[in-house]
């Protein structure tokens, strides 16, 4: 087994539990983490989990900004 997938396999066995995973992706979307944290995350959390956290929140953003555009629009403040 080569270096590089060694690499990814012990990475994905990492057991950071989701909730975790959500909460440091959550902070890193306001852009605000320490760098002690940061690192704490790096060694931690499973990359697997980091993915579905970010997609996950991507949308969740997409549908607060989608329902505060329709709330804006509906109230007649935009017109």
């Amino acid at each position: 087994m080569s270096q590089p997938e060694s690499d990814l396999r012990a990475a994905a066995s990492r057991r950071g539990s989701f909730l975790q995973t959500m909460r440091a992706v959550g902070w890193s979307f306001f852009g605000v983490r320490k760098s002690a944290d940061y690192e704490k995350d790096v060694s931690q959390l499973n990359p697997v989990h980091v993915v579905i956290a970010g997609v996950i929140g991507a949308l969740v953003l997409i549908a607060v900004l989608m329902t505060v555009v329709n709330w804006v629009l509906s109230s007649g403040v935009a017109a």
